[in-house]
């Protein structure tokens, strides 16, 4: 039972897919599809496009070798923002935009240097969100650096493609190996150089001295450096060091090094990288090409961002009438036409039930009176069936009217009904460019919603009977330009159930990096309460204050004049009425200046579909610019079809769901399921007290700054170096105080959950644990590991099973024939928790030099069993009175560690 559950959960985490709407096909053997985008901000220059079509074809070619002739990129389109000025060359996007790009160029946030990354978050072998290149990056000479840009694009595009993982460790440097030497954390091996502390450089050279040995872990002192040889003949490994020209392959089972403690043996089992790339789904179906030639180069496509265009077309069949969906599909039309939608972005509106009407044709956003002409045709009464393709149909119309194309439009589709013909319309939308936003509106509505937003890119929303969900869909519908300084940022939006004649008291906190166009926005059911709203200052604002909608469609706001007040806003609401009745509260504000950039919260599930009892991952990202936001609370509040919620807390921690701890991404595993159909995702990320900070030193899944090179017998030649983080973290905004950010994370449909499915048993074995860690104390080893789950990390275990040996081996290859430990002392704690655990290897001889590896398995209620943990190691020492502190050279000697004369420690973790 316990190996099948194992398999159900290996195979759900290799088909889990991020949600991001990449555009790339791999079709006979060559990428088509690929897409690299141009941030606004980035100034106007033709070398830069120069610059990335070289990169793309020297990688073309390196990409085709490393994959031993089965890959290629084919046709690349390269995405130019609307700061650039218009050329003949230029076409119209379709669904490419720079929110969606795979590959993004961009200056840093605070200039913390040109390191090319991935952002890549996910389990072993899902594909990452998106490449980073700098501007810098690709107009200035790197070569010493990062080796050619087009093998720097290759080990990147393995990252996001692929789902590997690098295989340095700049936290850990080195390690002890099962042969008692210190060995610079590499792959592979073969791969030679000098560990040495550079002391002094001057005109690239450098004046050096031995590494001496750190008297607490055995292992070279943090200064200590790895310089690899100028001249190599290893040919692996591209996710190691790509920039040598002997390094043409990936490690293979052969060459690839399972000691190394990198982030590509943790994540994915010590298995080697090229493992995991031929079991992608791009190698599932593709034969290497006949012949060493390359295949023809890229073809490049250039596009340039256009005016924003977007078309509302709005569900008004008979079904709207109930539950009040007319009218709250109006409070959120509003609310986005008002609040959202970016200045200078060109609207119209359809609604539609059996035939659609265009109600406006496109509009400029300039001021209140152009959205105004919009919002007061929004449709006063519901009647008729419902005709989707209809509705789609003459938002082409809208859009085409005035000479706009339907390519790179959007169209942000509302319904709650079904229609059985909405699929006759599927070709003429794929062929039209737009992209479709969806908006599922009750249980009832079209279940082929969802193919339409798959196929054009769009979003996909879920809401139900909650007045909040419809908001909360529109106000993510934000432009895909990169230009985040512009976007509406969602602060609060909560519904309030208050009893008659009660007041109700609420916070909701302004910060530093925003308060500019801030609007709060109250709506309710029966009859409007009276509203007090007062600002950090002691400045109050009342009922007469907010500004009521002439349409009679229960809701009223207030903007606040210029910037907002940094602090904590304090609102309280009257329910007039003598029945109880839901309120809501929503506050939108952006980016308290151009030269601000916001703290901003998104949200998505590891993949849109799941099949019961496969778990998903809710993923939250909290950043400001490509910084990570530290310290926040972050919460997840999935609703399904029956208005079933299940809230969890999201963790950074680098254990179970979560990748690597305080990257900014907050994860945790779903597992919960009630009924089939359609579920909602809702975050709220919030820091109280100072908590938040900007971690300046986050970026994994990039390619390795080389410091330097060895040559001519030891002399060091030496890079400049790179630019220095002077602290950690930081106050995001350059201040402190509270933050909070509401953000919809959409939808994802559930199947094949039984109709009984009640049972408490788990499903699921305890999470595997990845973070153990241990070290001597005294005569005893000491470990901490984060505590897993009854279910996956949900709950707590009902106890350890720990194994102990002087064999890495035995632990990874056969964890139940090694040395038990005694852990009946031992009670598990909840999920989450960091566990401290002593004991005294008693059936051991200890003696100078003597390793010892240990690995751990949690088992819950219903006796399943977790994947063994991550093997940690501690090694004791008795050092010499003088330790001396020859120079080594990785390859050609190694320092046995029996030398040492007082008992000292030395740990690592072999993940």
């Amino acid at each position: 039972m316990v190996s099948s559950l194992n398999i159900i959960l290996g195979i759900a985490f290799q088909l889990l897919l991020g949600v991001k709407s990449s555009m790339v096909n791999l079709n006979n053997n060559g990428y088509d599809g690929v897409v690299i985008a141009i941030n606004p901000s980035v100034p106007e220059d033709e070398k830069l496009i120069q610059n990335i079509k070289e990169m793309v074809l020297e990688a073309s070619t390196y990409l085709f070798h490393a994959t031993k002739q089965r890959v290629y990129f084919r046709n690349v389109s390269i995405l130019v923002p609307m700061t650039w000025k218009t050329k003949p060359e230029y076409l119209i996007p379709k669904q490419e935009s720079y929110d969606q790009a795979d590959v993004i160029v961009a200056d840093p946030y605070l200039k913390y240097g040109d390191d090319p990354y991935t952002l890549q978050y996910g389990q072993c072998g899902q594909k990452g969100q998106y490449i980073h290149f700098t501007p810098n990056f690709l107009l200035t000479d790197n070569l010493p650096i990062y080796g050619p840009r087009g093998r720097v694009f290759v080990h990147e595009w393995a990252h996001l493609r692929w789902g590997v993982f690098d295989e340095y460790n700049v936290d850990r440097p080195f390690y002890i190996s099962r042969r008692n030497t210190i060995e610079a954390t590499r792959c592979s091996t073969h791969i030679t150089g000098l560990n040495v502390v550079l002391k002094e450089c001057k005109g690239g050279s450098c004046i050096t001295r031995p590494c001496r040995r750190d008297s607490l872990t055995g292992l070279y002192e943090a200064k200590c450096t790895f310089i690899p040889e100028k001249s190599q003949t290893a040919k692996e490994s591209i996710m190691f060091m790509q920039n040598f020209n002997s390094v043409v392959e990936f490690c293979t089972r052969k060459t690839h090094n399972t000691e190394a403690p990198n982030l590509q043996n943790k994540m994915c089992n010590h298995r080697s990288t090229w493992d995991i790339i031929m079991g992608s789904d791009d190698f599932q179906n593709v034969s290497p090409m006949k012949g060493m030639d390359p295949p023809a180069p890229p073809t490049f496509s250039l596009l340039r961002s256009k005016q924003r265009v977007v078309c509302l077309v709005l569900d008004k069949s008979g079904s709207m009438a109930a539950e009040d969906r007319l009218i709250r599909m109006k409070q959120a039309a509003e609310l986005y036409l008002i609040q959202i939608i970016e200045k200078g972005s060109l609207v119209g509106m359809v609604t539609f039930e059996n035939v659609a009407q265009i109600k406006n044709y496109l509009t400029e956003i300039t001021d209140d009176n152009a959205y105004q002409k919009i919002t007061a045709n929004l449709p006063q009464e519901a009647s008729g069936g419902t005709s989707i393709c209809n509705g789609l149909k003459a938002g082409f119309q809208a859009i085409t009217h005035d000479n706009q194309n339907t390519s790179g439009s959007e169209i942000i589709l509302l319904t709650d009904g079904e229609d059985s013909e909405i699929s006759l319309c599927f070709e003429e939308v794929k062929q039209s460019g737009a992209i479709i936003h969806t908006i599922a509106l009750g249980p009832s509505a079209a279940r082929e919603l969802e193919t339409l937003s798959n196929m054009t890119g769009g979003y996909r929303f879920y809401a139900n009977k909650g007045t909040s969900g419809l908001i909360d869909a529109f106000s993510r519908i934000s432009s895909r330009s990169g230009n985040i300084s512009q976007q509406a940022i969602q602060l609060e939006s909560k519904a309030l159930n208050i009893s008659g004649r009660k007041w109700i008291n609420g916070t909701v906190p302004v910060d530093s990096t925003i308060g500019n166009d801030t609007f709060f926005v109250v709506t309710w059911t029966m009859q409007k309460p009276e509203i007090l709203l007062q600002d950090p200052k002691g400045k109050k604002y009342k009922t007469p204050d907010f500004k009521e909608d002439k349409l009679n469609i229960r809701s009223t706001r207030l903007q606040i004049p210029g910037i907002a007040e940094t602090g904590t806003w304090t609102y309280s609401l009257l329910n007039n009425d003598i029945n109880s009745q839901m309120l809501t509260v929503t506050v939108t504000s952006r980016a308290r200046s151009p030269t601000t950039l916001p703290v901003i919260a998104d949200a998505h599930m590891s993949q849109n579909t799941a099949h019961f009892p496969s778990p998903l991952i809710v993923y939250a990202r909290v950043s400001q610019g490509f910084l990570p936001v530290l310290g926040i609370n972050v919460t997840a509040i999935i609703e399904n079809e029956d208005g079933h919620q299940v809230t969890l807390e999201l963790w950074d921690n680098g254990a179970g769901a979560d990748t690597v701890k305080n990257d900014g991404i907050y994860s945790r595993y779903f597992t919960d399921y009630h009924g089939n159909g359609r579920y909602s995702l809702k975050v709220r990320a919030q820091a109280r007290k100072n908590t938040a900070r900007l971690n300046l030193r986050h970026h994994q899944n990039k390619a390795i700054y080389i410091p330097g090179y060895a040559e001519n017998v030891g002399t060091i030649i030496a890079n400049p170096p790179k630019p220095e983080v002077k602290d950690n973290v930081t106050k995001p905004g350059g201040g402190g105080g509270d933050i909070i950010r509401v953000v919809s994370g959409g939808t994802f449909t559930v199947s094949g959950v039984p109709a009984d499915n009640h049972n408490p048993t788990p499903m699921f074995p305890p999470g595997k644990i990845k973070d153990l860690e241990a070290k001597f104390k005294g005569d005893h080893i000491q470990l901490s590991w984060t505590a897993p789950g009854n279910s996956l990390d949900k709950g707590k275990a009902s106890c350890y099973v720990m194994r102990i040996s002087k064999c890495f081996l035995d632990l990874q290859e056969d964890f139940d024939k090694a040395a038990l430990v005694n852990t009946s002392s031992l009670t598990p704690k909840k999920a989450g928790s960091v566990e401290i655990f002593e004991f005294k290897p008693e059936s051991f001889k200890i003696e100078n030099g003597t390793k010892f590896h240990i690995a751990i398995k949690a088992i819950n209620e219903a006796n399943l069993t977790s994947e063994v943990s991550n093997i940690a190691q501690a090694t004791k020492f008795i050092p010499s009175q003088k330790p001396s502190a020859p120079n080594l050279c990785t390859n050609i000697s190694a320092f046995s560690l029996a030398v040492w004369g007082l008992a000292v420690i030395a740990i690592y973790i072999l993940n």
